[in-house]
């Protein structure tokens, strides 16, 4: 596919693709990857130095802090992408019902994602959590219940300058099914979109549910989060800076890692972008004037 070979091109984003795929792998298979129990408690080894068992060493429980790190990649990467997937999906498909059919649907759903949209999403995450209760169960469905109408609103901006097209109107007029139409015409070109928007909202959703975790809403001990072994190593961050340094750059370097994907996916997706980017800048004229003197006086 296009996009892949464009993506190829770019190191920056070669580099973001490896490391995100890397990252999932290991979450995925995190008992194979962490060396011990991340729930392990030894009092002996309390904040003790890295050592080659430990290789990130011990927090004030004595857990070691890489099984923790790697144990934590679950709930700070792997179920944000699943709870931005859900999100998706229901924006995807209202966004599509709403661009297409237009009239009292498109009316309908458009003023119901005003509604949502017109409290912070900081605000709107809080008070559904403070209803529901905290864990990463709630916030991840707090994320889905505020994320959807942005994600609808933005989907159907996109369905509706594609229904417009030459080839859309000529399938309305030959009697295809508008399903058929929508599955095999708009949906194609509706997913370069689709895969921006998404890639730029997971390093977001990312640093929200770290912070909230850090706040002791998010996930609850003794289970490891990013977030939360800030939190555990704020005590300490002067006299042992290096445990709040591992978490810290975990989250850095996957958040950066999405963010540089979904700018690479956007210059690979866009022609003009590309073509802008690849161009090579013109001199201007009083850099020509210059470079001719100089000829002129050699």
């Amino acid at each position: 596919m296009r996009i892949f070979k464009n993506l190829s091109k770019d190191k920056l984003a070669t580099i973001s693709v490896t490391v995100i795929v890397v990252t999932i792998i290991v979450g995925l298979f995190a008992p194979f990857f962490a060396p011990h129990d991340p729930n392990q408690v030894n009092m002996s080894l309390r904040y003790a130095s890295s050592s080659w068992e430990y290789l990130l060493g011990n927090d004030h429980l004595g857990r070691c802090i890489l099984s923790r790190i790697i144990y934590g990649i679950r709930p700070s990467v792997l179920w944000v992408l699943v709870a931005l997937f859900i999100s998706v999906l229901i924006g995807a498909v209202l966004g599509f019902l709403s661009g297409y059919f237009r009239g009292k649907v498109d009316a309908f759903i458009m003023r119901v994602c005003d509604i949502m949209l017109s409290f912070p999403g900081y605000v709107m995450t809080l008070a559904i959590v403070g209803i529901l209760g905290v864990g990463l169960g709630n916030i991840l469905i707090a994320f889905i219940l505020v994320k959807w109408a942005w994600f609808a609103r933005v989907i159907r901006t996109s369905v509706m300058q594609y229904s417009e097209l030459e080839y859309v109107k000529f399938s309305k007029a030959s009697g295809i099914s508008d399903l058929k139409i929508i599955y095999k015409h708009l949906v194609p070109v509706t997913f370069s979109d689709i895969a921006v928007i998404s890639s730029s909202s997971i390093g977001s959703m990312i640093l929200q549910i770290s912070g909230f975790s850090f706040l002791g809403l998010g996930i609850q001990a003794p289970n490891a989060e990013w977030g939360m072994m800030l939190n555990e190593a704020r005590e300490v961050m002067f006299t042992r800076p290096e445990l709040m340094l591992a978490p810290g750059l975990a989250i850095v370097i996957v958040v950066s890692a999405f963010n540089f994907l979904s700018d690479a996916l956007q210059v690979a997706l866009d022609p003009k972008l590309l073509n802008s980017k690849k161009r090579p800048q013109q001199k201007s004229p009083t850099t020509t004037v210059k470079i001719q003197k100089k000829e002129v006086a050699h």
